[in-house]
């Protein structure tokens, strides 16, 4: 059993620098009329016969499975015709964001990452069809976390979520044992670092890979606890939440506990190599180990997330993607009948995560008996079952058009912390005024 993400994995947590600057610096707008469409008031009977051509876009392994379940959709709706085009991940937003802005070219079918998916129906509010009527009734079978990123204003249905990467901490079992370390102990984040000071002790490894040129893992540790960069529409990257975050991350620091690599590369040589114990991400990093590192099979294992309390949230979530309809889409009602097709049944959310490692967003796929299943490759343990268990309490969190604002001012108020040794609350809070000066939003008070 493997899930098989690639690089898109790792890319979910941030948009190509041309492709934000087109994001954010848009004006309102978009295809469409007055306001979002609806597709079943506008199109006619949404329980009539679909027909007609419809083209996707996604890229990587998403493309794949959307193109093996193509076929699968047309045989069950003769006359149909799903073309799914990979366009890449390196030119999806340009793409997607100047058909949004000229109100022409897209496609009928678009992926668009979860995080990223309100900073268009901010900035393009006209821009896709508004699914409540047909997709509404879905939302409790999906993550709350996800079905949060594709809701707009009053509740509207912008979109239907996809996958999600709910996040636990994968550790070396060789290198823990060694240490005497029972990784079940590691409750709260203080028991990680003690752990991991023990345990470089023991063998001479950090605890954990960080990248200098991004936020590291503050994202992730911020919605651990319920926030964002923002809350309620106010800058809150200085909140008590956020000052604990960045504590926790200086302390790695500190204690000589972070191994600094670059990027994607870096971190796979870095783990392969067994540099450090242990790496806090998301569900799809078991297909980066299974593909990249078969040799070491049956030294990984698989705990929740340390929390801030004993008793606190033990998951976060980084990266999955959304499927919409653009207001400018020929055939509205066939594209909408895929996207159901695709992600309102159990058997083909199982089958997406079993052929292209696809972790779902949709909460009866997990409990299917293929996610409870022993894996070989982690000396036995069901480690798809622990991201099970933990993707139902994913808090969810706020984006916005402001994001990728805020994400430049953090990447270097973490690096500030990090690597030059500055305050963490100071730092935060010469963040949030420079959030607050380039957003022109309110900070939390």
């Amino acid at each position: 059993m493997s899930t098989r993400p690639t690089r898109r994995a790792v890319l979910v947590t941030g948009l190509a620098t041309a492709a934000t600057s087109l994001v954010t610096g848009c004006a309102m707008g978009g295809a469409g009329g007055g306001g979002t469409r609806d597709i079943s008031g506008k199109e006619g009977d949404a329980k009539a016969e679909v027909s007609g051509e419809i083209t996707v876009w996604s890229w990587d392994v998403a493309a794949k499975a959307m193109k093996r379940l193509a076929r699968t959709f047309e045989k069950r709706h003769p006359g149909t015709t799903v073309d799914v085009v990979d366009i890449g991940y390196d030119n999806a937003y340009d793409k997607i964001t100047v058909g949004l802005r000229g109100g022409s070219g897209l496609a009928d079918v678009l992926t668009v990452e979860g995080s990223y998916m309100p900073r268009y129906t901010a900035n393009f509010p006209s821009g896709f069809y508004d699914l409540t009527s047909l997709g509404g009734r879905y939302g409790g079978d999906f993550d709350r976390a996800a079905w949060r990123t594709v809701t707009g204003k009053a509740g509207a249905v912008l979109a239907l979520p996809w996958d999600i990467g709910p996040c636990a901490l994968y550790y070396r079992t060789d290198h823990f044992r060694a240490a005497g370390i029972d990784p079940k102990t590691l409750l709260t984040w203080d028991d990680y670092v003690a752990a991991g000071v023990r345990t470089k002790n023991a063998t001479g490894r950090k605890l954990l890979i960080l990248d200098s040129t991004d936020a590291g893992i503050l994202p992730m540790l911020l919605q651990q606890q319920g926030q964002s960069y923002f809350k309620g529409g106010r800058v809150a990257v200085d909140t008590p939440e956020a000052v604990r975050a960045m504590t926790l991350m200086k302390t790695l620091h500190d204690k000589d506990l972070v191994d600094y690599e670059k990027g994607w590369d870096g971190l796979v040589t870095g783990t392969k190599e067994g540099k450090v114990t242990t790496t806090p991400t998301a569900a799809w990093w078991t297909g980066t180990l299974t593909e990249e590192m078969p040799e070491l099979k049956g030294k990984f294992g698989v705990v929740p997330l340390p929390g801030f309390t004993a008793d606190g949230i033990r998951t976060s979530n980084i990266g999955g993607s959304t499927l919409s309809v653009p207001a400018q889409s020929k055939n509205p009602r066939l594209a909408w009948a895929f996207i159901e097709f695709l992600l309102t049944g159990k058997a083909n959310q199982v089958s997406m995560l079993k052929r292209e490692g696809l972790f779902p967003a949709y909460l009866p796929a997990l409990d299917d008996p293929y996610l409870s299943a022993k894996q070989d490759y982690f000396g036995g343990q069901p480690a798809l079952d622990v991201f099970a268990r933990l993707a139902r309490s994913i808090p969810p969190v706020e984006y916005n058009k402001d994001d990728a604002k805020a994400s430049d001012i953090m990447i270097s108020a973490v690096n500030g912390v990090m690597l030059r040794g500055k305050d963490p609350h100071a730092t935060l809070s010469s963040a949030a005024a420079q959030i607050a000066a380039a957003t022109g939003r309110e900070r939390v008070k």
